[in-house]
């Protein structure tokens, strides 16, 4: 039987059926520098479009045909090999995808999540694909919600956004009869990841990795081991919002302080972690999406890194001059970002049990687009559900809503007494800031935060 499927593998790839390509470095990620499993469902990523407008079920395989015929990504699927993985791209696949019809109790807000979730944790199979999941559930005629789950290694938060906008471009082709496919990507994802390795060669990551060997010299780890501990290990998490007068008085001192929403937010992170955690030295992890170039921004794929952000937090510094200082370092930062696989493997700093390398706090202020998409008869709307995994210990993730921000805090190990702590001296500390933001950090931490 093995060598059946050798035989079929051969006879595939020599008729151009399918393509072998080596990981992209976002991937090799997942599976080299990860204390997670690659096929654990918590790289599970997954997204609701709420579509208001006709959606008939016979057209259904047809729209999201066209999304798969488009993006390699959707076709996409590894096997294994001698010293890791391979990218195994179809030429072709045919669409998968589920439509339902609810009933009465199945049509609330809690109903549709507990649905969302059942989609979302089902495992997926890596060798045979495909790894995403489509399920259309009909509240009523003009109403759906569209739940798309998707595994992390072909895809990131900036593909939710991607796909919404293919889908809702293939659904009007459709509806208009139109036989033509969508337009061919202008680089589609092995063509980036080909470029990304041929750019990342030895020298270019010698020449980086000074920075960092400098940069993280002597940092060390804000927990021990959690192994022995009876705090249940699994991921939780808890939504909160930051209020949108608060939101907009925090923009309005990064426009004061000559920096970024971006700067302010993680200053007053790491101020309320520093004081939760009682170190000074503080270290997280922000992803940064690598989509600079505009031929990318049109891909679904995975191709967001993480970079990591360290800040001796100094409670003598008035607020106003922090986030300037957190502003540069973040800036040398991203300038120096090289693969994370790569830093792990300099640094010699691979996951251990229960341990992500590096870092183990995650911090990130969402900017990949969020489409809302109008047309004749139809309007689509994404909601962006956790992108986050079970890697890090804690997670804190801020996304513009019409409500302000919305924080998602992502855990394990930790009782949600203590998070519900430490969001509470993050928004305290923001706050402060901004209704005095010359006072000195060590004022603005001394005020005990809400329980």
């Amino acid at each position: 039987m093995l060598e059946d499927k050798r035989a079929l593998l051969q006879r595939r790839l020599a008729s151009g059926q399918i393509d072998l390509q080596p990981l992209t470095f976002p991937q090799r990620e997942l599976w080299e520098a990860s204390p997670i499993p690659v096929a654990d469902i918590s790289n599970n990523i997954s997204c609701f479009i709420h579509i208001r407008g006709a959606y008939p079920s016979a057209a259904s395989e047809a729209v999201l045909q066209r999304v798969v015929d488009r993006q390699d990504g959707m076709r996409l699927s590894f096997l294994p090999g001698k010293e890791r993985p391979l990218q195994l791209i179809r030429r072709s696949a045919t669409a998968s995808v589920t439509f339902r019809e609810l009933s009465g109790n199945q049509r609330g807000d809690d109903a549709i999540e507990a649905l969302a979730k059942e989609v979302s944790d089902e495992p997926f199979d890596l060798v045979q694909g495909p790894l995403y999941r489509a399920h259309i559930l009909r509240r009523a005629s003009d109403d759906h919600v569209f739940v798309f789950a998707i595994h992390h290694a072909v895809a990131d938060g900036w593909t939710l956004g991607v796909f919404v906008q293919d889908l809702c471009q293939a659904y009007l082709q459709v509806l208009m009869g139109r036989q033509e496919r969508l337009p061919p990507l202008p680089l589609t994802y092995a063509d980036w990841g080909a470029a990304e390795r041929a750019f990342w060669q030895r020298d270019e990551l010698e020449k980086r990795g000074q920075f960092w060997k400098s940069n993280l010299s002597g940092k060390r780890r804000l927990w021990e081991s959690f192994e022995s501990s009876d705090t249940p290990g699994g991921l939780n998490r808890w939504v909160e919002f930051l209020p949108s007068q608060l939101a907009d008085s925090a923009r309005e001192l990064a426009r004061t302080a000559g920096t970024t929403l971006f700067s302010v937010v993680l200053t007053a992170f790491q101020v309320a972690l520093s004081w939760w955690t009682g170190e000074s030295d503080v270290l997280v992890g922000t992803p940064v999406a690598n989509r600079s170039k505009p031929a990318i921004r049109q891909t679904m794929g995975y191709c967001s890194g993480i970079v990591p952000l360290r800040t001796q937090v100094d409670k003598n510094r008035s607020f106003l001059a922090s986030p300037k200082a957190v502003h540069e370092n973040v800036t040398d930062c991203f300038a120096n970002a090289i693969p994370f696989v790569e830093l792990a493997l300099l640094l010699e700093d691979l996951p251990g049990k229960g341990h992500n390398p590096i870092f183990e706090v995650r911090f990130a202020l969402q900017n990949h687009p969020v489409p809302s998409v109008t047309a004749p008869g139809l309007s689509a709307r994404l909601t962006m559900r956790s992108t986050g995994t079970a890697r890090f210990h804690l997670g804190c993730e801020l996304t513009e809503v019409d409500e302000g921000l919305e924080i998602v805090w992502l855990f394990k190990f930790f009782p949600l007494t203590e998070i519900k702590r430490l969001a509470g001296a993050f928004q305290d500390v923001l706050r402060g800031a901004c209704d005095s933001p010359e006072n000195r950090i060590a004022d603005l931490i001394s005020v005990p935060s809400r329980k």
